[in-house]
């Protein structure tokens, strides 16, 4: 029971210190915009992003774009 404890301390003192808090803001603003882009992206492919994926690797090595 001293670990968890030790860890909880440590964890509570991290998220009271202003860079930890300034890290965690930061991780969810990269979390929300790569879950953001992830729909977006699945929605401008039609519905799956590997077909996104296809689509834009046919464009740049045949140039076919559609």
């Amino acid at each position: 029971m001293f670990i968890p404890t030790r860890w909880n301390m440590r964890l509570r003192r991290f998220a009271q210190e202003e860079e930890g808090a300034q890290v965690i803001e930061y991780a969810l603003i990269i979390a929300m915009t790569s879950i953001t882009l992830a729909l977006i992206l699945r929605g401008l492919s039609g519905g799956t992003l590997t077909n996104f994926i296809t689509r834009v690797s046919e464009c740049l090595t045949d140039g076919a774009c559609t």
